[in-house]
């Protein structure tokens, strides 16, 4: 046996072990992908398993993430602090090694791939921060950003339709830096892919604008030489097709969609072992193995090397050097909170009535001079989202600048999916703070990748225009309904629907506060008033939810709104001989983290009769209101029409609001 399939075989072993411990999991694809990963460890990757975290290491992803026990085992074989202990403690409660790579969990997971094809996405994100951060710092003679992205990807993640979006776009972008491994072994769940999945790979991504190379995915030689190609190649991103056998090494299940999913049970893993030649017991690594793996001395060697190479860009550069460091541990500038507030303080004295989606522009005019750190971006829609502020600069060549890198913001065409995917990588890799916007109504389109960003804690914002049955002609498909009550229902989602340019800029303020949780900002497209706020109310916006408009003494009734429907609520006071105190409340989540005292000032429980008005499905507002409350809103779909018919077709106005006061407080 050569020390090369001793050390791939450490991979398998481990893999079978753990699934069969669990009596869970997908041992095939660590198998088969065994001798890849090997290659690539010990070969080329510039990583330290004792600060996983270095800036200028190459980033790897396991974008068909099932196969988790393969990373799992290569950085416990190579160091990381991932013990034995957490492998034989696969998918269990608690462990560092759940079912599913976790961002978070075990040192060295770069991300929460999550459902098949976001990984690849993720990788593009990350290579495309690695390039735009090199234009950014990188001086003659200092190139203190030059790294790689790799990503390992199945037959799975080429189905999904967000590797279309992604892949087309990291050709487009000439990510030359991104290798891409694909496990070609022609078997998924359901068996043999060639019913359901006979696409020329090749000629696909050739014409996405990739290089394309194939090798045996059990020679280490052909693998070796591939990505030497690959990483020689600066301009195009690489796709290496690896033809390999699923469930390598096991005799009986190789090659068979059996292994795919399974434990390779006990009988099957006694062959194995004969098989390969691998007489320890289970979990039981030999010192050479160990030994064969290590990555600690060269990682530290790599890292020392690149400390050296910083300290002598600070020398000379120390500006952007100390901006460089502050970028890439996500801090804010020094002086963020006075700019912030002197922003917001601007903003509310210009008492401007508009669009809140041109509100959000002048919250980018306000932040973005001050955040070299923003890559902005829209799907296809940036005259409509507001988005390029008067700080931006595309980066595509398409806008006249021949891919100037330098810049910060992303034609991302019509690729929602793919375009919060790349975001997340983007937010991942450290040192950009990415923003990209669609209309509200896409937001299903990427719905997973909105999961995955609260679901990792990470600062990624996304932007959403034409918020309701207020975009009016476009008509039902087009108009949102659900999609604001179900954003607000996925956790450690911060989400904001702002009444007013104010409100506009102390979501943006939220947002980009909001170190470990992403942010859905949410827009009209139609013209908003401006509300009057004294100071004291002005420093409560940033709560989610305070008083805008009260009443002498206790209030009869208390109204909720958000959005364009807090001036239905602003006229209903008005117009209404009861005591009305009018609450906006931007965002729910915010409001919700607030203390129970804050909370009881604001909606006091002796209050009871309640109305909310908000132009979306209505069953969110009832814990607010009360099951005796009145909640104005939607029930159904939508319809073609100009917004002002709409709102007064589906009895969103001044005098359903009146109306619902007087019977609450009957």
């Amino acid at each position: 046996m050569s020390s090369r399939s001793l050390l791939a075989n450490a991979i398998r072993a481990l893999s079978m072990d753990a699934v069969q411990q669990a009596n869970s999991g997908h041992p095939g694809a660590p198998m088969g992908m065994a001798d890849i990963a090997e290659v690539l460890y010990n070969d080329f990757m510039q990583h330290n398993p004792q600060n996983p975290s270095w800036p200028d290491r190459d980033r790897f992803v396991m974008s068909n993430g099932h196969a988790s026990m393969l990373p799992y085992s290569v950085l416990h074989l190579s160091g990381y602090d991932l013990p034995i202990e957490e492998i034989r403690n696969f998918r269990q409660l608690h462990s560092k090694t759940p079912g599913h790579p976790e961002y978070g969990y075990a040192p060295g997971v770069e991300t929460t791939t999550g459902p098949l094809g976001q990984g690849i996405g993720n990788a593009a994100g990350m290579a495309l921060s690695e390039k735009i951060m090199a234009a950014q710092f990188n001086r003659e003679g200092h190139e203190i950003v030059n790294h790689y992205t790799y990503s390992f990807l199945g037959d799975g993640c080429l189905m999904e339709g967000i590797s279309h979006e992604v892949c087309s776009l990291a050709g487009t972008l000439e990510l030359g830096k991104l290798i891409c491994f694909y496990d070609d072994n022609g078997i998924s769940i359901d068996g043999d892919v060639i019913g359901w999945f006979a696409d020329d790979t090749t000629k696909r991504f050739e014409a996405y604008g990739w290089q394309v190379l194939s090798v045996d995915g059990h020679n280490a030689e052909e693998i070796k030489a591939a990505t030497e190609k690959a990483r020689a190649e600066i301009v195009k991103p690489t796709l290496i097709r690896c033809k390999t056998l699923i469930g390598k090494g096991a005799p009986n299940k190789e090659g068979g969609h059996d292994v795919h999913g399974a434990p390779l049970g006990a009988d099957e893993i006694a062959a194995t072992r004969k098989a390969m030649g691998w007489d320890y017991e289970p979990f039981e690594i030999p010192d050479e193995v160990y030994a064969g793996w290590d990555a600690k001395e060269k990682g530290a060697e790599l890292e020392a090397t690149w400390n050296e190479k910083f300290a002598g860009y600070k020398a000379q550069y120390p500006t952007e050097a100390a901006e460089f460091a502050r970028r890439m541990a996500g801090d804010l500038p020094d002086n963020w909170e006075e700019v912030a507030t002197q922003a917001v303080k601007d903003i509310a004295d210009q008492a401007l009535t508009q669009a809140t989606r041109s509100s959000s522009q002048g919250a980018l005019n306000a932040f973005g001079p001050h955040l070299p750190e923003f890559l902005g971006g829209s799907a296809d829609l940036t005259p409509s989202n507001n988005t390029f502020f008067k700080g931006s600069k595309y980066i595509n060549s398409a806008h006249g600048t021949d891919k100037d890198f330098t810049g910060n913001y992303i034609s991302y065409g019509v690729r929602e999916f793919g375009m919060s995917a790349i975001m997340n990588g983007v937010t991942l890799h450290g040192g950009l703070m990415p923003y990209g916007a669609t209309f509200l109504m896409f937001s299903e389109y990427a719905r997973n990748a909105l999961r995955m960003a609260a679901l990792m804690k990470i600062r990624s914002i996304f932007v959403f225009t034409h918020d309701s049955i207020g975009l009016g002609e476009d008509g039902p498909t087009h108009q949102a309904v659900e999609q604001i009550p179900t954003l607000r229902m996925i956790p450690n989602m911060n989400v904001w629907r702002a009444c007013d340019a104010v409100e506009s800029v102390v979501s943006w303020k939220s947002a980009i506060e909001k170190k470990e949780q992403p942010s859905c900002l949410i827009f009209s497209r139609q013209a908003l008033p401006h509300m009057e706020r004294d100071e004291a109310t002005l420093a409560n916006v940033s709560k989610g939810g305070y008083i805008l408009k009260d009443t002498d003494g206790t209030p009869d009734v208390i109204v909720i709104a958000t959005g364009s429907e807090v001036q239905l609520a602003m006229n209903a006071a008005e117009q209404s001989d009861k005591k009305v105190r009018v609450v906006s409340m931007p965002s729910t989540t915010e409001f919700d983290a607030q203390d129970a005292a804050y909370k009881e000032s604001v909606l006091p429980s002796a209050v009871t009769a309640r109305v909310a008005v908000e132009a979306a499905i209505m069953d969110g507002w009832y814990k607010y209101v009360g099951l005796n409350g009145e909640v104005i809103g939607m029930s159904t779909f939508g319809e073609s029409a100009p917004a002002p018919q709409l709102f007064e077709y589906f009895g969103i106005t001044t005098e359903a609001v009146v109306e619902a006061i007087n019977k609450v407080t009957a």
